[in-house]
């Protein structure tokens, strides 16, 4: 087979891999789900193709997150040009928000990568490979510090529940959505765009909502 058709074949390959993983693993969980079901999900007959490709689990799973990557991270570089420099909440918030939700809106129906997210966040290992992963990415370390700058002081305990609470928020409310919309049932919100408007508000409400001393 000459090289170029060789080539072409193992992008398909990994493709299909790539595309059977996320699947099932937004369905099942990542842990749930051998590498063995991923091989015959992705039509493939030899069942060591996925570690062939891929490596470790692990490995899989960053590769997963990395061919979304690339487009979330174009979105966060224009919203972040457009509010660099702001004290505004809302708009550091929105540049969290809005990348995921234009990313998915691309997807069609259905489509697993929220959902495969939820997943993945469930799982502290993984949690943390991700997490560390996305704050080398530059653009992203802007957004945050951006949003640290303009938050009011809180004391340590509130400010480490506030992330915690924040984190369940961006992560499983596109999650539920999706899977919503892949069921065909009802949404509170028509598209995309405005269910990231809605996120950003209730993102927003938990950090700026006043604090209860505690025995209050």
């Amino acid at each position: 087979m000459p090289a170029k058709a060789r080539t072409e074949r193992n992008v398909a390959t990994r493709e299909r891999i790539l595309d059977a993983a996320e699947r099932l693993f937004a369905e099942h969980g990542v842990w749930a789900v051998s590498s063995r079901q991923v091989a015959q999900e992705a039509g493939q007959g030899n069942t060591a193709v996925v570690g062939y490709h891929f490596g470790t689990k692990v490995d899989l799973v960053r590769a997963i997150v990395a061919r979304h990557s690339g487009p979330i991270a174009r979105s966060r570089e224009r919203m972040l040009a457009a509010v660099e420099g702001s004290t505004d909440v809302r708009d550091w918030v929105g540049c969290l928000v809005r990348p995921n939700a234009e990313h998915l809106a691309t997807l069609g129906v259905p489509s697993w990568f929220a959902r495969f997210g939820a997943q993945v966040a469930t799982d502290p290992t993984l949690r943390e490979a991700m997490t560390s992963r996305a704050l080398d990415e530059p653009t992203l370390r802007r957004i945050v510090d951006g949003l640290d700058a303009c938050l009011p002081a809180l004391p340590p305990e509130v400010r480490r529940e506030r992330e915690e609470i924040s984190r369940l928020l961006l992560v499983g409310h596109f999650a539920e959505r999706e899977r919503a919309v892949a069921e065909g049932r009802p949404t509170a919100r028509a598209g995309w765009a405005d269910a990231a408007t809605g996120l950003v508000d209730a993102v927003v409400g938990v950090w700026l909502a006043p604090v209860t001393a505690t025995g209050s």
